[in-house]
């Protein structure tokens, strides 16, 4: 046989081998989708930061660091599961206290050096059931739930093994030169002769660093992206990372107006003598907590007033608040759960869509439960890591007030409005905006999203 002859029957053997391969790739990707796959969301969270001490787990805007990824985790609701990967005690409890399970990591892969892969790759080992694992960065806290929904799509429905989230950059880049030497820098993407505005220039993808998805299969290879693999874009103003784009207060500001705020608030359980009441014997309320009662109960939030069966105290100045505001007096048993469950039930709400005010250790259990909780400045140290919020004032000194600001500063509504000639769609954000002075300002920005 001739040579070009043995080179055409190879060449038809390698395309009948390459067509095989391909239809066995789209069989199983196919049965991919109709197979029910273990999703879960794993944040690693080690506790020796350089920079900041416990950095994972330090209070922005009032919610630990962490928890702001992890609210947008459980309320997406396409997880399985959701993890956190940790060496540490204190981000142990406040892992479990915002609703993940917690991976202990052994010793081997918490060191400065260890990958984010050989982390991962540790987790699977000891979670079999998983299938596809989204690594969400806990320095990313004005991640939402919408665009985790979106971007697990391109591997359950477009049958992608891995996508990775990114953000648009205008920025020209120029080659780093030594100030020493004779080199001269250049243009990395861009023409200097030539120079585009921005407006007409479409600008690079970066990765943002929010979240990365992969398969099991693609990570026991030793990747984290590769294989048929995709980006995610996400918007600028929710591609926040603590790590090194903006220092802490500028990320308070950020998240405060772009994080995701958690469910809508329908019921809130304040605790009278432990967040209303100025002192053992004081009958009164200040009037700014009396004013956030007002402004729940306008917006749509009912509040009840807790007191216990022995605290005439917390009952007279709860009778006084009852006349002002009209609000429900609710007396609790020695299982306030219980109780408040019952009320919750006959308003066919869960713990998601409730909120709690409380201050002490007997609080912690209802601290841990509600979607949103909340104490005061002056908590107690137990209680204060139980809640979702810390409050920066103290208990009668306008506590409520700031919590009511926290449930409503800058809570996004947002619309999804399909346009009839393309398959774009129009996002539009609206942000409330409520001043320590009690002015309302409603700021409406629209953009324009393609999906």
């Amino acid at each position: 046989m001739s040579a070009k002859r043995r080179h055409d029957d190879d060449e038809v053997d390698r395309a009948a081998s390459s067509n095989m391969k391909q239809k066995k790739r789209q069989v199983a990707a196919s049965s991919n989708k109709n197979q029910k796959r273990h999703v879960a969301a794993l944040i690693l969270a080690r506790g020796g930061s350089k920079g900041i001490p416990l950095k994972n787990i330090k209070p922005l805007a009032g919610v630990p660091l962490i928890g702001w990824v992890l609210r947008a985790a459980v309320d997406s609701e396409v997880f399985d599961s959701v993890w956190v990967s940790t060496d540490h005690a204190e981000i142990k409890k406040v892992a479990e206290a915002w609703g993940a399970q917690v991976h202990q990591r052994s010793p081997e892969v918490s060191r400065d050096s260890t990958s984010s892969l050989e982390t991962i790759q540790e987790f699977l080992k000891y979670h079999n059931e998983v299938d596809i694992v989204c690594n969400i960065q806990a320095t990313s806290p004005c991640l939402h739930p919408f665009d985790v929904r979106e971007a697990l799509k391109k591997i359950t429905e477009d049958g992608y093994d891995s996508v990775f989230s990114v953000v648009r950059r205008h920025q020209f880049r120029w080659k780093e030169v030594d100030e020493l030497s004779d080199e001269k820098t250049k243009a990395l993407n861009l023409d200097p002769a030539n120079r585009p505005r921005r407006q007409d220039w479409p600008g690079e993808l970066c990765e943002n660093g929010s979240f990365y998805f992969t398969t099991k299969d693609l990570i026991n290879t030793g990747h984290l992206q590769g294989g048929k693999s995709i980006y995610y874009e996400m918007l600028p103003e929710f591609s926040v990372d603590i790590d090194g784009d903006i220092d802490w207060p500028v990320a308070e500001q950020r998240v405060l107006r772009y994080g995701y705020p958690g469910k809508v608030v329908r019921l809130l359980f304040c605790n009278v003598s432990a967040c209303l009441a100025e002192g053992i014997n004081a009958l009164s309320s200040n009037t700014r907590n009396t004013s956030a009662i007002h402004m729940l109960q306008e917006k749509q939030v009912e509040v009840i007033l807790l007191t216990s069966s022995n605290d005439a105290v917390a009952q007279s100045l709860a009778d006084k608040l009852q006349k002002r505001t009209g609000c429900q007096v609710m007396k609790v048993g020695k299982k306030p759960q219980n109780n408040l469950e019952e009320v919750m039930k006959n308003k066919s709400l869960d713990w998601k869509h409730v909120a709690f005010m409380g201050f002490d250790q007997a609080d912690e259990k209802l601290l841990k439960l509600a979607g949103l909780s909340a104490v005061p400045g002056d908590a107690p140290e137990l209680a204060s890591k139980a809640a979702k919020y810390i409050c920066h004032l103290s208990r009668g000194s306008g506590a409520v007030w700031d919590f009511a600001e926290h449930i409503f500063l800058h809570k996004p509504m947002i619309n999804f409005d399909k346009l009839n000639k393309s398959n774009e769609i129009k996002l539009v954000v609206y942000m409330l905006e409520i001043s320590r002075d009690g002015f309302v300002v409603m700021v409406k920005k629209q953009i324009l999203v393609q999906f």
